[in-house]
């Protein structure tokens, strides 16, 4: 008897999947593959290790859209999925009558006329999975229902240690931008930031965003500011000054954190002064910093 439990675990491996067939994360297969079980029997052993209130159900009712939406993707981030939002129709005010939601590798992509002219193409993320829940509400103003659930997929699924990384599974929290910024302020690298976020959660996989993530937040954010801010105007003038005068030119260098270091700008009149003089002059104003850096 320990001979043949032996033989199974090896077999089992060679294929890159755990004992009873669920895929073994350690072994760094691909996570698209498709499966050699049986879809129902993998779909049973996954939910009989789920608690069964978050296992969606036909006739499960939901006050709004969102409300099922995010039932459906905490359902996937314990699955081992990622969720996106497909089809809906529409009342005549707007308001969602049915939505399906499916798996993120749902359907295949389609194609481009531009392909030819491509020399390297981007990584597949369809394989033509038909996991899905489809809610629906028949009367304008009442509950969404759950009218169709499909829960098995067509691939391997992920595991807990790499669920985080899915697209609808990554959500910067209240409390983590409160964090972030004052650790932006204070002049501290996001990297190191971000280390110390994901350890006061507990780890990256609980931490709900990427370093990727972190770093697009703060660049919106420097954005927003620049918009609004004596960067901003200063940008804002430059590109009024352009407009007017087409041989007007200027450029701006950023440091690694997004943040302006350098900006030059010269008009016509500057351009033929340095050919005459070849001199240019230099506003130095390192002695101190503002807000920005």
């Amino acid at each position: 008897m320990q001979l043949q439990d032996t033989n199974e675990k090896s077999n089992s491996t060679q294929d890159g999947l755990g004992k009873h067939g669920r895929p073994d994360f350690g072994k760094g297969i691909d996570l698209n593959i498709s499966l050699n079980v049986d879809c129902n029997d993998n779909v049973q052993l996954i939910h009989s290790r789920m608690p069964e209130d978050i296992i969606p159900l036909l006739g499960m009712e939901f006050e709004t859209e969102e409300e099922a939406y995010n039932f459906y993707n905490n359902y996937a981030f314990n699955y081992g999925f990622s969720v996106r939002k497909s089809k809906a129709h529409l009342y005549s005010d707007g308001k969602v009558r049915d939505r399906i939601l499916v798996c993120s590798v749902e359907g295949k992509r389609g194609t481009d006329r531009r392909d030819a002219c491509i020399k390297t193409h981007r990584a597949e993320t369809r394989f033509g999975c038909l996991a899905k829940m489809k809610i629906s509400n028949y009367s304008n103003g009442g509950k969404y229902r759950v009218i169709e659930f499909v829960p098995g997929h067509t691939h391997v699924t992920s595991g807990p240690s790499m669920t985080h990384l899915f697209r609808s599974h990554r959500k910067i929290t209240t409390a983590s931008i409160a964090q972030a910024e004052m650790a932006d302020m204070s002049g501290i690298n996001p990297k190191e930031t971000l280390e110390f976020l994901s350890r006061q959660a507990g780890g990256h996989q609980n931490l709900g965003f990427t370093h990727v993530d972190y770093k697009n937040y703060l660049r919106s954010k420097r954005t927003r500011e620049m918009q609004s801010g004596d960067t901003g105007g200063v940008l804002e003038y430059l590109q009024k000054m352009q407009l007017n005068d087409p041989n007007f030119y200027h450029a701006i260098q950023v440091d690694i954190d997004d943040l302006i270091i350098n900006i030059f700008w010269a008009d016509a009149k500057m351009m033929v002064d340095y050919d005459y003089f070849g001199d240019v002059m230099c506003f130095d104003t390192t002695y101190r910093k503002n807000k920005e850096g």
